[in-house]
């Protein structure tokens, strides 16, 4: 962005008071009226400008530096290594309780997006999610549903997590951190302070005792620096979605017209052969040289953050994708009713002592259980049998057909390292990989894990559009970049820096034009 002080291009011989010689002759000519209504435009142009510069430099300026402090420390979320971590082993002389009897108790119509064994409160307990991702426990000593968690319980539960005083318990229906709709299932929620050298919080789902989210003082503190000024992700606004997502497509907007309109005048006031002065390529000097020179220089780095911030909330739907539909999973399955076949499940128990977790899942009409033990490592029995359970990637090619029936599947392969579209940088990837590409109307490809036969992720032919124009634009997401850090450290640091001489020298500039103003 380039704010200039003028409301129209200087004429021919007129001081300029910013400058350090006479203005320059108008590029589009002094006569007739072709000439008039170019310089009306012209003056339209430095007017836009100007005060769109005025009104969004300040909001510039915390973008930038915002973003750096995001490189960083991200929002805090629970991650799933994170939560397995914190769980202990399974007591398998405590359930009584099978998997069919877990799912008969929940009351499904089918079967559940996710069936889960693991302790909570120091006893096993089922977790069912069905596919309204409405989340029920149930406990696996008496079948008894476990609900309407309150803030003692809540404390007892998160105390077994964390090695160290509980220094307080609050119950609340939304935080800053907590104000995302992913939380809505489980409001209120009960908010477990502790006394360790962290900071730590535990967020605890008072529907389903589960902990939710945790924070360390870390993350709170960078995050008021970073992720909150950034998003603009304030919790009066947030909790309100929509309301939200227009606020940033309407502010990101005109910050693209304050943009584009700096970048155009920064070109015409820019001399490489005839100068000024006969040394000088920019008229300005002090502020509005900086803001000159440091706009033309990161002015379409500029232009793109600012482009692919205003689509990351998916303007007009252009992004949407519909993802694996329900009905297409359950042909994966081979299975929808609420049932599942666990004559192996008290045998194949004696070989889970380790095992923190245990996922329950249908898979080519097979029901599985995925095992996970404390070091994460996960094995796949055989629920029938008790017995280990061998996947190919030539089974699970053929079970991906289920997903579009009659319809071609041209990319089949087996991804050992990391490409443009699977990539760890904001979150880890997990390698190897089986890549499922159909030629189905939205050209969708899924990821499935080569062990385990669970979906890994999907992405269609929006999703990878949306690769560039949002990751690739906004955090310069280039595979060579982010493979060969600092590289992209000192990319990213140095387009900030340009952003951030760009929009605080507006901020000056856009001062003084107030002050001189009201003056």
């Amino acid at each position: 962005m380039f704010r200039t002080e003028h409301s129209s291009p200087p004429e021919e011989g007129t001081a300029c008071p910013d400058c350090t010689v006479s203005a320059a002759p108008s590029r589009f000519g002094n006569g007739g009226s072709l000439g008039r209504i170019s310089r009306r435009l012209l003056r339209a142009l430095y007017w836009a400008h100007r005060w769109i510069g005025i009104g969004t430099c300040v909001l510039f300026a915390i973008w930038f530096a915002s973003g750096l402090v995001m490189m960083y420390v991200p929002f805090p979320s629970l991650t799933d290594e994170e939560y397995l971590r914190t769980l202990a082993p399974i007591e398998w002389s405590r359930v009584e309780v099978t998997p069919t009897a877990a799912l008969a108790a929940a009351g499904v119509a089918e079967f559940p997006r996710a069936l889960v064994l693991e302790m909570w409160n120091g006893q096993p307990v089922y977790r069912v999610r069905d596919a309204f991702v409405v989340e029920r426990t149930i406990s696996a000593v008496n079948g008894s549903s476990v609900t309407g968690i309150d803030a003692a319980q809540a404390v007892s539960s998160a105390g077994r997590r964390i090695n160290a005083p509980v220094r307080g318990v609050r119950t609340i229906e939304r935080d800053q951190w907590s104000v995302a709709g992913r939380f809505d299932a489980h409001r209120p929620l009960h908010v477990v302070e502790f006394e360790d050298p962290r900071g730590t919080t535990l967020y605890v789902s008072s529907q389903t005792g589960a902990v939710v989210l945790d924070t360390t003082r870390r993350e709170r503190m960078w995050n008021w620096l970073g992720a909150v000024p950034h998003w603009i992700y304030f919790t009066v606004l947030r909790k309100d979605q929509p309301l939200w997502r227009q606020v940033i497509l309407w502010v990101s907007g005109v910050g693209i017209v304050g943009a584009v309109t700096g970048f155009w005048i920064g070109i015409l006031r820019l001399r490489v052969r005839r100068r000024y002065r006969g040394v000088a390529f920019t008229p300005y000097r002090g502020w509005m040289k900086w803001h000159h020179v440091a706009g033309l220089i990161g002015g379409v780095f500029l232009f793109t953050w600012i482009v692919s911030g205003w689509l990351s909330v998916n303007p007009n739907r252009w992004f949407e994708s519909p993802g694996v539909e329900r009905e297409a999973l359950h042909r994966l399955a081979g299975h929808t009713a609420p049932s599942f076949e666990d004559a192996g499940f008290a045998s194949a128990a004696k070989s889970m002592r380790n095992a923190v977790r245990v996922r329950f899942a249908w898979f080519d009409s097979t029901p599985l259980m995925l095992v996970t033990n404390r070091g994460q490592h996960t094995i796949v029995l055989n629920a029938r049998s008790g017995q280990p359970e061998r996947m190919s990637d030539a089974r699970i090619f053929a079970a991906a057909m289920r997903l579009f029936p009659d319809t071609p599947m041209p990319v089949r392969e087996r991804l050992t390292a990391e490409d443009s579209y699977w990539y760890s940088h904001h979150e880890r990837r997990r390698l190897p990989v089986l890549r499922a590409g159909f030629a189905d109307a939205n050209e969708t490809w899924v990821h499935f894990d080569p062990d385990t036969g669970e979906i890994l992720g999907s992405v269609d032919r929006a999703g990878r559009a949306n690769r560039w124009w949002f990751d690739a634009l906004h955090s310069l997401d280039f595979r060579w970049l982010i493979q060969h850090r600092p590289a992209w450290d000192i990319a990213v640091w140095v387009l900030s820096a340009l952003g951030l001489v760009t929009s605080v020298s507006g901020v000056v500039i856009g001062w003084r034009r107030l002050t001189r103003a009201r003056a």
